[in-house]
């Protein structure tokens, strides 16, 4: 009986320590992503609902990416909450699975772009990318591409507008906040190439000296999985429609949310949507409304029939007005 009672003490000590002690993580400012300065920030607001449900207390730091590697290394930060796998992990770090799929598509204002599907069909071409992706070993050997590189989304966009690059390469979620800018002033949008150039994602990393690292990454896994599939990612991200395996038999099923304007109520829907892992949809795919599961559109169109029908792009219309002018 004694033995008992200490070790349920001791686990229930164990549970309260990782609850108890707070973690720092940093990550380094990208555009409707990470902020904090007042705009947009989806990983952000991410981070901070699972740690929430987590019960684990959080302090998030943005820092410009020059400070983000000493703040790692010297333990200023117990990790990094908005790390994008280009092919430098650390030993030292221990990292979740990937809470957000990020998907690398070369855009264009030619048509030429659509029919891209490798980063060589860029070969010999001017392409305009963002310093956060071209400073990794994914991208840093290739030198077929003139690279166009620029310290933020905002220039990677204007060396289009200006006639600089006729290619960039950034996130689909990016260029699809792009476009809802273009299409508000009734512009030509962005194409996009026939397939993402690179499929990869974004993970938490903590510093394996942190105390029950590993636990907290189980718990924050385990957590996401749930965000995902109670609609908590659809309102978060802004995005009507995405897509998962959530019942394990090896086709993607649908999920949503009725607090996410549906910008498309009839069937179409489907057509866009967000992949939030590698399997494919298809006949056998079920639909999840806030968690709920339903078996075809006919029960689910009634949900989503007074949802918002228009949401505005995340990127800040009034910085980018000259260059939608200059389109």
């Amino acid at each position: 009986m004694r033995k008992s009672w200490l070790l349920g003490f001791l686990l229930i000590a164990q549970v309260s320590s990782v609850q108890a002690e707070s973690l720092t993580l940093a990550a380094s400012p990208f555009t409707t992503y990470v902020d904090d300065e007042g705009e947009p920030a989806r990983l952000s607001q991410i981070i901070r609902e699972a740690f929430s449900r987590m019960d684990q207390d959080l302090q998030l730091n943005v820092m410009r990416q020059a400070f983000l590697g000493s703040s790692l290394l010297s333990g200023r930060a117990d990790g990094e909450f908005a790390y994008l796998d280009l092919g430098d992990r650390k030993s030292n770090f221990v990292y979740s699975k990937p809470y957000l799929p990020a998907y690398l598509y070369a855009a264009s204002k030619a048509q030429s772009v659509q029919r891209v599907k490798l980063i060589p069909h860029l070969h010999d071409y001017r392409v305009a990318i963002e310093n956060r992706f071209a400073n990794t070993p994914r991208f840093r050997l290739i030198k077929d591409i003139k690279w166009s590189r620029n310290p933020s989304s905002f220039d990677v966009f204007r060396q289009i507008a200006d006639d600089r690059a006729p290619y960039l390469i950034t996130t689909r979620l990016l260029i699809d906040e792009f476009n809802r800018l273009l299409s508000r002033d009734g512009e030509e949008l962005l194409l996009l190439s026939a397939a993402p150039l690179v499929s990869t994602g974004l993970h938490l990393s903590l510093n394996k000296k942190h105390a029950d690292a590993q636990t907290v990454i189980t718990r924050f896994d385990e957590t996401i999985a749930t965000m995902q599939r109670d609609g908590s990612f659809n309102r978060l991200l802004g995005i009507a429609w995405l897509t998962r395996d959530v019942d394990g038999d090896g086709v993607a099923d649908y999920i949503s949310s009725s607090d996410v304007a549906h910008e498309v109520k009839d069937a179409d829907a489907l057509n866009y949507t967000y992949p939030l892992d590698a399997t494919q949809t298809g006949d056998a795919s079920s639909f999840y409304v806030d968690g709920k599961k339903y078996d075809d559109w006919q029960d689910v169109a009634p949900l989503i029939a007074d949802s918002g029908s228009i949401r505005p792009s995340l990127l800040d219309p009034e910085v980018y007005a000259r260059m939608i002018q200059r389109w």
